[in-house]
């Protein structure tokens, strides 16, 4: 279960590239841009829950 404490930061790394596509592709007419926005926010969004829940799973496993 140790690759639960590196999965977390996938969703960074896909914030990042959704963020980059956005700006890419701004003043093109098409609304695209609002898409990729939001799945960066949702990704970011992801990477904190995750953490939370391994930081939780950590502590449980801890006091066991």
């Amino acid at each position: 279960m140790n690759y639960l404490k590196y999965t977390q930061y996938i969703y960074l790394v896909a914030a990042i590239f959704f963020t980059i596509k956005a700006v890419e592709i701004w003043n093109e007419d098409n609304d695209q841009h609002f898409l990729f926005l939001g799945i960066a926010v949702l990704s970011v969004f992801m990477f904190f829950f995750r953490r939370r829940f391994a930081n939780k799973f950590e502590d449980r496993n801890k006091k066991s």
